[in-house]
């Protein structure tokens, strides 16, 4: 009896140093995770550069197999020290964590696929978003979170409505030239209304006639106020978001690892344990 108490005891603290940001232990471990990853980010654009990893390929290998270690090591912690380890598994989290470490391992049986596997390695970036969980960040990321939610709907309706305009505007286009300025066809007539629409100009189409040419300049000044539209969709919603008190918490459920519960909240909306046992 005396023994599951120690074990709970240890699995408990290690919970909290992992899940949690309250405490200083918390803290400072996200901190180092914070760098660890940043560092192997850092480490992963280097190796991109063929100069560089020609020149430093062992230094290279030598710190990414450490970190990789170092991600084992927390990503097996992160399972010991819950009561439901496939909850934090198969969870998002969960597995950008394993798609993120894995690859340095399958590099050990399929050499020649080292590089392919940087974009999986670059996964370990979308971590730094658990870190917003530190003190301050948490409210202000959760604030962002609702308002991009409930900003959803008005967001969708003013897509479908871009996508028509540049459907209208591409088949005009495609009347009005012809095919030696590159409008051969009403698909590639609306590419090129959507990268003109979005002030992105390749210049690979561009309109000959006047007639185009006018029609261009129209399609540019309204790029740069539709722009400016799903700002005001989300800015407004943050600002009603703002008016709400924010009561959310970093702690984190040791059954089941759930985050973001209620300031006052004393067990899980997800699995219903006590919060504090």
């Amino acid at each position: 009896m005396t023994f599951m108490l120690m074990k709970r005891d240890w699995r408990d603290k290690m919970h909290e140093i992992i899940y949690e940001a309250d405490t200083k232990e918390g803290k400072l471990f996200d901190v180092a995770l914070l760098w660890l990853i940043l560092a192997s980010v850092v480490l992963v654009m280097l190796g991109s550069v063929k100069t560089l990893d020609s020149k430093y390929h062992a230094v290279f290998n030598i710190t990414e197999w450490a970190i990789t270690i170092l991600f084992t090591i927390e990503y097996i912690c992160r399972i010991v020290c819950i009561k439901k380890p496939w909850s934090y598994i198969f969870s998002f989290y969960g597995l950008i964590d394993f798609f993120s470490t894995i690859p340095k391992y399958i590099s050990l049986f399929f050499i020649g696929s080292s590089g392919a596997l940087l974009a999986f390695r670059s996964l370990r970036l979308l971590r730094i978003f658990r870190i917003l969980k530190l003190g301050t960040y948490v409210g202000e990321s959760m604030k962002l979170k609702r308002a991009l939610y409930a900003s959803r709907t008005k967001i969708l309706v003013f897509l479908f409505a871009i996508v028509i305009l540049c459907t209208i505007l591409g088949t005009v286009m495609f009347l009005v030239e012809d095919d030696a300025a590159g409008f051969t066809s009403i698909p590639r007539s609306i590419y090129w209304a959507v990268v003109t629409m979005t002030t992105v100009g390749y210049g690979d189409i561009a309109p000959q006639t006047v007639l185009g040419q006018f029609i261009a300049s129209i399609v540019m000044i309204l790029g740069y106020g539709i722009i400016a539209i799903p700002t005001g969709i989300v800015s407004s919603e943050i600002t009603r978001q703002s008016l709400n008190k924010d009561d959310i918490k970093t702690v984190s459920c040791v059954n089941c690892s759930a985050e973001n519960h209620s300031r006052n909240a004393i067990f899980c909306y997800k699995c219903g344990a006590n919060l504090s046992s």
